[in-house]
């Protein structure tokens, strides 16, 4: 009997051994950003596609204050409260001296500057499809915005959330580079799903979640619990957005819907943002929007 006891015991130190190392945090090299020259025009398009500024300045920032990514919005979960960093270009309290292997670990692996799982209260599982030039170009914009000396404040999460290495485990199960909608797309479709997928990470709120927070990928962008608040995020798949493209396209621009009802909530920052965006973007959108499967 002592025998078969330490057997087992030694066979749950081995799983827990191996379970610890598959869920260590997996950066990039610096052989995966070798060679990449950024351009902060380019990355100004994705700053805005990306949403960054709606997360990361500062509650009702407008105009010229948006671009001061000071951080302290409180963004409520079923795991506790998430406050967004300071990301301004302060040296100290920002990401000033951040590199662009850095900002393509937190963006591309969730992985922190000292190689500590990152909270997926940041996009990542979003972001993991971006393209590693456009976070080279996103890192020169962000090299143009102003620094601010405003400390992070520390999330709000009761145990276990507290514990960073079981993100480690919610990554194996739900961060991937694979698409949602997959196939035969048209140049237009393919852009529309890197911004509505990857950049925008649309499926972010308008997906459901399980009980550990992943994405419900078969049943993408069918509306959602608005985490922390109330009511529901619409369900934006063919079986209940029944929008022309043109509708699409003239709300993602101008906030109106075809009713004239106006935008409002967080949402109204997502439209301000893309209505930065070239309208052939808009319109790669809507023509992603039409091939998601419909869910009711």
């Amino acid at each position: 009997m002592l025998r078969i006891l330490r057997y087992l015991v030694g066979l749950g130190l081995v799983a827990a051994a191996a379970l610890w190392f598959v869920t260590l945090p997996k950066p990039l090299s610096e052989a995966d950003v070798a060679g990449l020259t950024g351009d902060a025009v380019k990355g100004e398009a994705v700053f805005w596609a990306a949403g960054c500024a709606s997360c990361h300045m500062a509650e009702d920032a407008k105009d010229a204050d948006q671009l001061v990514l000071k951080g302290g919005q409180r963004f409520g979960s079923d795991f506790g409260t998430f406050i967004a960093p300071n990301i301004s270009q302060d040296p100290e309290h920002g990401i000033g001296d951040w590199s662009l292997l850095d900002l393509a670990n937190a963006l591309k692996r969730g992985v922190g500057r000292k190689g500590e799982h990152l909270y997926p209260a940041l996009p990542y599982a979003a972001y993991a499809k971006m393209e590693l030039q456009d976070v080279a170009d996103l890192y020169a914009f962000l090299k143009t915005l102003p620094a601010d000396p405003t400390p992070s404040a520390a999330h709000e999460l009761g145990f276990p959330f507290s514990l960073r290495q079981g993100i480690g485990v919610w990554k194996l199960l739900f961060l991937s580079e694979d698409w949602v909608i997959r196939g035969d797309l048209s140049p237009s479709a393919t852009r529309g799903r890197y911004i509505a997928e990857a950049l925008a990470h649309c499926g972010e709120c308008h997906t459901p979640r399980n009980l550990i927070g992943g994405l419900k990928t078969g049943a993408w962008l069918s509306g959602a619990p608005i985490p922390g608040g109330k009511g529901k995020t619409p369900n934006i798949t063919p079986a209940k957005l029944d929008w022309s493209p043109v509708d699409i396209v003239a709300y993602l621009t101008t906030g109106f819907t075809p009713d004239f009802d106006v935008v409002g909530g967080h949402m109204a920052h997502v439209v301000e943002n893309l209505a930065r965006l070239p309208d052939s973007d808009r319109q790669a959108v809507a023509d992603y929007l039409a091939l998601v499967p419909a869910v009711e």
